[in-house]
C-alpha cells in the first residue's frame, strides 16, 4: 500500500503534463512514481532530463547492460516499482528472460559475460551503503570499460539508487508491466 498517493485531481504545471504524454504514450498511462516526484515540478523536470541523458541511445554503456544494473539495483534496494518497470524494459530490450531470471547469481552465472559482471559487481559494491568499490572492482572495470564510461556507469547506478530507494521508501506499488518477477536473493544472517 502506497505511503502518500498523489490525488487524481492533483493540478500539475503544464510542462510536467508534457512529461506525462509521453509517458502515457510509452508505457500506457503516468507512472505513480512520477506523481509523486511530480509534486515538485522543477525537480522532477530536472530529474527527467536527467534520466533521458543517462538512457540515450548514443551511450558507450549498451541498453541491456544499462537495463540489467538498474534492475540489480532495484532488487537489492527492495523497490518492487522499479523492478516491475525496469523487468519490463530490458525484456523489451531483447535480454534473455533466462538470463534475467538469473540475475542475483551475476557473478557465477555462464550467461553473464565479463563486461556485466564487471559492471554489475561494480553496481553491487556502490548500492551497498556498507561498502564502497575496492581496486580491484576498477580493475575489472578497467578492462572492459574507459574512464568515461565508468563516469556514466557510477552516475547510472547513482540515479538509480536515488529512484529506487524514493520509491521503496514511499511504498510505489508495482504497475504490472512485468507479470513475472524474480525474488530478490537475501544474505541469511548466521547466528
Amino acid at each position: 500500500m502506497p505511503i502518500i498517493a498523489t490525488p487524481s485531481d492533483y493540478r500539475f504545471p503544464w510542462y510536467v503534463r508534457l512529461f506525462f504524454w509521453n509517458q502515457k504514450r510509452r508505457y500506457g498511462g503516468v507512472l505513480e512514481s512520477a506523481r509523486l516526484w511530480a509534486r515538485m515540478p522543477k525537480v522532477f523536470a530536472a530529474l527527467a532530463l536527467l534520466y533521458g541523458a543517462l538512457d540515450r541511445r548514443t551511450s558507450s554503456i549498451e541498453s541491456t547492460l544499462r537495463s540489467l544494473i538498474t534492475v540489480r539495483v532495484s532488487l537489492i534496494n527492495g523497490c518492487h516499482f522499479c523492478v516491475d518497470l525496469n523487468f519490463f524494459l530490458v525484456l523489451r530490450r531483447g535480454l534473455d528472460p533466462e538470463k534475467l531470471a538469473a540475475i542475483a547469481d551475476f557473478d557465477t552465472s555462464p550467461l553473464f559475460s565479463e563486461r556485466e559482471k564487471a559492471a554489475l559487481a561494480y553496481a553491487e559494491a556502490v548500492t551497498d551503503s556498507g561498502r564502497h568499490p575496492a581496486s580491484k572492482h576498477f580493475e575489472q572495470l578497467r578492462r572492459h570499460f574507459d574512464d568515461d564510461a565508468i563516469v556514466e556507469l557510477t552516475a547510472l547506478i547513482a540515479f538509480q539508487n536515488l529512484s529506487s530507494k524514493f520509491n521503496a521508501a514511499l511504498g510505489v506499488e508495482p504497475q504490472g508491466f512485468c507479470p513475472v518477477i524474480p525474488k530478490p536473493k537475501v544474505e541469511e544472517d548466521t547466528p
